[in-house]
């Protein structure tokens, strides 16, 4: 279900895909604070649409932001085999992992999603082959 958001005027385009990190400090008191912070944190989203009111943000260096329409996408992530179950809520746990230059590095330590919180497995794409032989599982996250 698209959600609409205000993002940098430089960012608003279909297709740009980024993650919410949550609100700004600065921001609190912004009568637009309720609209730039409705997303949920640690998810990944894509502008779908883009509409035509822009506003004025001190955040953006002057610059202006511009309403958008975005949807939740899923985030790649890896679990332990007795997580990846299609439909269900996990809490996620991240990795321990130190290996920065493992190739499932950023799946490992997936961008966004924080640890300790629930997330639903919307797809498991399969096996991960890791170094450290864990058993490990590819799985989208939302």
């Amino acid at each position: 279900m698209a959600q609409i958001t205000l993002i940098g005027k430089q960012y608003a385009s279909v297709g740009t895909e980024f993650y919410y990190i949550g609100p700004s400090e600065e921001c609190t008191d912004c009568k637009f604070s309720k609209v730039c912070f409705n997303l949920e944190e640690g998810s990944k989203y894509r502008v779908v649409e883009v509409r035509l009111q822009e506003h004025e943000c001190h955040e953006f260096d002057g610059d202006s932001v511009t309403a958008v329409e975005v949807e939740k996408i899923p985030t790649r992530a890896s679990v332990g085999k007795r997580q990846a179950m299609e439909g269900s809520k996990i809490t996620y746990k991240g990795s321990e992992c130190k290996n920065v230059s493992c190739h499932n590095y950023g799946i490992c330590h997936a961008t966004g999603k924080i640890p300790g919180n629930k997330y639903t497995v919307s797809k498991v794409i399969g096996d991960l082959d890791c170094p450290l032989e864990e058993k490990l599982v590819l799985i989208e996250l939302l």
